[in-house]
C-alpha cells in the first residue's frame, strides 16, 4: 500500500464519526434493568439483530410484527420508541472526526461515506449533523442499496460509484469483519479506535495532514 498513493479516504458511519449510544436514547424512558439488557453485547432482546435487518434494507413495518411476536409486546414498544427516537441515539460528532475530514479534503483527498444504515433512519445523521454532509463527497448506505458490509458487494459498488481504485483507498471502521471485507475488495482497511489513531494510521500510509 505505501507504494501507491492514498488518493481518497472513507468512513464508516456509527462508531467512527458518530458517537452512537442506544443507552442515551433509553435511559429515563425504561427501567434501568431493561436498558442494561438491550445494550449489552448478549440482548436477549435482539435489538441490534432486527436493526441489523434494516440495515439491510428490510423496511421497520416489516420487522416489527416479527419483534412482537419473538419478544412481546412490550419490549416490541420500546424497539418502536427506539427507531422513531433515533437521533437521541446520536449524541454528537466523535471528538477529532470533523477536523479530520476537513484536513483531507483540504489537501485534495476524496472523503466518503461508507456506512450500514437503514434507508428510514439515515437521513437523521445529516439532519442532526449537516456538516458532515457538507465535507463527505458522496455516501453509500447499506439500507438504500440493499447490500451489507461486510459482504464485498457493497465495497465494490462505492468504488464504481465514486470512482475510485481500490489499491488508493483506505477505508476506517470499527468493526473486525468490515474491515477485512474491504481487505478482501483491494481497500486498506484500518480498525478505528479514535481520530489520533487514524491521523496516525493515515501519515503512515504517506497521507499528509
Amino acid at each position: 500500500m505505501q507504494s501507491t498513493a492514498v488518493t481518497d479516504v472513507i468512513f464508516d458511519f456509527c462508531g467512527v464519526l458518530l458517537d452512537w449510544q442506544t443507552r442515551a436514547c433509553l435511559t429515563g424512558h425504561y427501567l434501568e434493568p431493561v436498558v442494561e439488557a438491550i445494550c449489552a453485547p448478549d440482548d436477549p432482546h435482539g435489538f441490534f439483530r432486527y436493526e441489523d435487518r434494516m440495515d439491510a434494507g428490510e423496511d421497520f413495518a416489516d420487522i416489527y410484527p416479527d419483534v412482537v411476536r419473538e419478544q412481546g409486546e412490550d419490549i416490541a414498544a420500546i424497539f418502536r420508541y427506539y427507531i422513531e427516537h433515533y437521533g437521541d441515539a446520536l449524541p454528537r460528532i466523535l471528538p477529532g472526526m470533523e477536523q479530520l475530514l476537513a484536513d483531507l479534503k483540504r489537501h485534495g483527498y476524496g472523503v466518503w461515506g461508507l456506512t450500514n444504515w437503514s434507508h428510514e433512519t439515515f437521513h437523521i445523521a445529516f439532519d442532526k449533523f449537516p456538516q458532515l454532509e457538507r465535507l463527505l463527497d458522496g455516501t453509500v448506505v447499506s439500507g438504500v442499496e440493499k447490500m451489507h458490509k461486510p459482504n464485498a458487494d457493497i465495497y465494490e459498488l462505492a468504488l464504481h460509484r465514486f470512482g475510485l481504485t481500490a489499491e488508493r483507498c483506505v477505508f476506517f471502521d470499527d468493526t473486525a469483519r468490515n474491515v477485512v471485507g474491504a481487505n478482501e475488495v483491494g481497500i486498506h482497511g484500518v480498525l478505528f479506535d479514535n481520530a489520533l489513531q487514524a491521523r496516525q494510521a493515515l501519515t503512515s500510509l504517506g497521507v499528509r495532514l
